[in-house]
């Protein structure tokens, strides 16, 4: 972990409420892993106060990006950010997907909405383990799809304007129905309801399943103590998500 002043070059509109920000960091670009995330102060005055975290998006050379949809102050000061400006970055945080662990050759990377930010270091990652990678999206409409940096793309949309008329875990009930190979493992990342509704499904047809948690994570390595999770079985009754996640086994997790 290391606190940067970061310069931002360049800052797009990627899909219809979606942004992608790109800043320098030759540290977090080389050290980041798929799952963990940056927390960014996204304005010097106290309005916010606290830092926000976001999940790494892509990385290559001495460029770092990161996705984000606007939806309150710290996303919308993000916004109003421009090339040249300076933007303070904690960073590399967390704990990555163990993507090179256990007996899989095929790995379903799921992502709903902006659930989509780690899973292009996932499968660069995975693609270099030599293993299989298949990705289903989740969105509300067509053009909210972000499918940049990934592989063998499957969408569901809320209305049916691309690919499933329906949600990502419905798309992933079809592919787990369908004949498949043995040895897979699930990756994902979205709104809680959707990785309880996902985990549940991993349970029942017992695959492993890895889920990075969405949340606010104010300091993002455990001093302020504000982002528990409660875990299942063993000595702790709560871990915290910025420093023991936000990546978990589903099973040892109550979602």
């Amino acid at each position: 972990m290391k606190q940067e002043c970061c310069h931002i070059r360049s800052l797009r509109q990627v899909a219809g409420n979606t942004f992608v920000l790109t800043f320098v960091s030759a540290h977090i670009s080389t050290t980041i892993r798929a799952g963990q995330f940056v927390n960014i102060k996204v304005d010097d005055t106290t309005e916010p106060l606290l830092r926000r975290p976001y999940s790494v998006y892509h990385a290559k050379d001495d460029s770092v990006d990161i996705i984000f949809n606007i939806v309150g102050k710290g996303s919308a000061a993000l916004r109003r950010k421009h090339e040249g400006e300076l933007l303070d970055v904690l960073g590399p945080l967390g704990v990555p997907f163990s993507l090179d662990e256990g007996d899989f050759d095929t790995a379903i990377l799921v992502g709903g909405g902006l659930g989509v930010a780690p899973l292009p270091l996932a499968t660069r990652e995975l693609t270099r383990l030599g293993k299989r990678v298949v990705t289903l999206l989740g969105a509300r409409t067509a053009n909210q799809v972000v499918d940049t940096h990934l592989e063998n793309v499957h969408v569901a949309t809320d209305d049916g304007s691309r690919g499933v008329h329906g949600t990502v875990v419905d798309l992933a009930k079809q592919w787990l129905s369908s004949p498949l190979p043995p040895k897979l493992k699930l990756f994902a990342c979205g709104p809680t309801a959707m990785l309880r509704a996902l985990g549940t499904l991993a349970i029942e047809r017992d695959i492993p399943c890895e889920v990075s948690l969405e949340g606010p994570m104010a300091c993002g390595f455990g001093v302020c103590q504000g982002c528990p999770v409660e875990l299942i079985g063993g000595e702790r009754k709560y871990a915290l998500m910025c420093k023991d996640g936000p990546t978990f086994d589903v099973r040892k997790i109550k979602l």
